[in-house]
Parts: C-alpha cells; structure tokens; sequence
C-alpha cells in the first residue's frame, strides 16, 4: 500500500504541475475573464476546493506541533492546494520503510520541521509575485 500512495502522490503532484504550468503559459493567473469567475459553477469549486484544503490542513495542524510549521503548511496548502497535498503525503509516505505499516503516516505527530512548508511557501508568494 505505501508504494501505490507514493505512486498515486507522484502522479498528483506531477500532473498539477504539468497542468498548471500548461495554463500559466496561456494565461495569466489574475486574468481570469470575469464571466467565469462570476459563474455559480466556478464559484462552488472553488469553495469545494479550498474547505476541503482546510479540512486536510486541520490533520496537518495535529500532526506537526510547531506553531511555525503549522502556519508555514497553512499558507502552502492555501496557495498551491493539491501540489503542497501531495507534498506533506510524500514526505509522511517516504519516513517509513516500503513495507512497512500505514499508522505512522496518519497517526506519528512530527516535531514541526520548517524545511518543506518553508520552502512551499516560499515558492507560493514567487509565484504569485510573478503570476
């Protein structure tokens, strides 16, 4: 099972970046036509997608006990939704041995490394300078 999640991880976070820089290269970020972001459609994604980014981050919140790792993961998964997902899964999913049981993945609290989330958020506000 920890090989297919680090698989399925893989491919998440490389299809949103394949897909994302796809549609920076043709659109901007911020031009958005406003027909579409008036439309009740695109409007119930979006709130589909970001409650769903908050109710995973209340899982990270608990796991990672730094206050600043929580609010570093907080802004990443904010700003790059599934790419920081996947993210925090792969770096939970490579801790423990292929072979190995799924219960740390879910339920080892981690100290609160700042590394990762560090550098999410960093690379979230450079692309949203820049978009």
């Amino acid at each position: 099972m920890i090989i297919f999640l680090r698989i399925l991880f893989l491919v998440v976070i490389a299809s949103m970046l394949a897909v994302t820089s796809w549609a920076s290269l043709h659109t901007p970020l911020f031009a958005i036509p406003r027909e579409v972001l008036a439309h009740p459609w695109f409007i119930a994604t979006l709130f589909d997608a970001y409650w769903a980014f908050v109710a995973f981050y209340v899982w990270v919140a608990w796991k990672e006990q730094s206050l600043a790792a929580r609010v570093l993961w907080f802004v990443a998964i904010i700003a790059l939704g599934n790419i920081a997902m996947a993210a925090y899964f792969l770096r939970e999913l490579f801790r423990v041995p292929a072979d190995g049981a799924l219960d740390p993945v879910f339920t080892r609290r981690n100290p609160g490394t700042l590394v990762l989330p560090g550098a999410l958020t960093v690379a979230s506000v450079v692309v949203y300078l820049f978009a």
